[in-house]
């Protein structure tokens, strides 16, 4: 209820510039024959507000530059996947994530969720949309690259022997992804990261700097089972308290920042079986995640972005 509540108050700030913005609709960007709009931004503002409600802490200003990053993503990958799929299809998975949608917003059904929509000019029909889109994108990253995962399963074996425990420990994490860059050196670019988060907080950071598509959402990933991490982020994690951010940790070409937002144990009998599964699915997901990044990086080259 508080996320609800704070959310409809902070909207508030924009609603004398939308009486103006509704009269004076103009081009922003135009990326190859789309367009996007002020309007089409200040609606995208009011969607990341409420995946991620501490963005009310940030100025309006940097709101709407978010904004501007995330339409220019969604419409670059929309018009991808609209040369292999057909959009606006019945898809009982984006149903059900529609679903997780609302109830994690506390709302008990689609009416009450259309309801709570209109505090923010935003329509069921959109964010079903937004939904379809990054599903049929991670659809595609899967059959495109699926054959290219590698697993070492006698790695894994080896990682589940050595956990004879019967306590499983779950971590509630948070990322920052980001990676080196030739125009900013590697340790001023960890400086400023970690001076955001002190000054606006980890999620609204994960918003700005991160590359993960977990950003929008503050960079949540949600409950991870300690054994489904590397070693390396094991190590990091087990370091760091609840509430606070981990090292830098390298991944492949890139760095991750967690933050444990909480810690859980659970006493269970080991199913070496599931938890092989459990080690596959996590890791061939990473990797599918790096191909993601890897091939919107290649598109979004290709593509005319202007901005007006």
């Amino acid at each position: 209820m508080r996320k609800k509540i704070n959310i409809i108050i902070f909207l508030s700030i924009f609603l004398n510039f939308m009486v103006f913005a509704q009269e004076n609709v103009f081009t922003v960007y135009k990326i190859d024959n789309d367009i996007i709009t002020n309007i089409d931004i200040e609606n995208e503002s009011r969607y990341l507000i409420v995946l991620n409600d501490q963005l009310e802490n940030l100025d309006s200003k940097k709101i709407l530059e978010l904004a501007e990053t995330s339409l220019i993503k969604e419409i670059i990958k929309k018009n991808d996947l609209l040369k292999y799929y057909k959009l606006n299809q019945e898809d009982p998975y984006v149903d059900k994530l529609m679903k997780d949608f609302y109830t994690e917003l506390k709302l008990k059904d689609e009416s009450e969720f259309k309801e709570f929509l209109k505090n923010y000019n935003l329509t069921i029909s959109k964010i079903k949309q937004k939904i379809e889109i990054e599903t049929l994108w991670n659809q595609m990253i899967f059959e495109r690259y699926n054959k290219q995962v590698n697993i070492n399963i006698e790695d894994l074996k080896k990682r589940i022997d050595q956990n004879k425990n019967k306590s499983k420990e779950f971590f509630m994490l948070s990322e920052i992804y980001f990676e080196d860059n030739i125009d900013q050196p590697l340790d001023e670019k960890i400086k400023i990261i970690h001076g955001s988060i002190l000054e606006i907080g980890f999620k609204n950071t994960a918003n700005i700097y991160s590359l993960s598509d977990s950003a929008n959402s503050g960079g949540d990933i949600g409950w991870i089972n300690k054994e489904n991490l590397s070693p390396i982020i094991k190590n990091a994690i087990s370091k760091t308290k609840i509430g606070d951010y981990s090292e830098t940790i390298q991944v492949g070409n890139g760095y991750i920042i967690f933050k444990v937002e909480n810690i859980k144990n659970e006493i269970v009998e080991i199913d070496k079986k599931q938890l092989l599964n459990e080690l596959i699915k996590f890791e061939t997901n990473r990797q599918l995640e790096q191909f993601s990044k890897v091939y919107y990086n290649k598109l979004k080259i290709n593509v005319n972005i202007s901005e007006l």
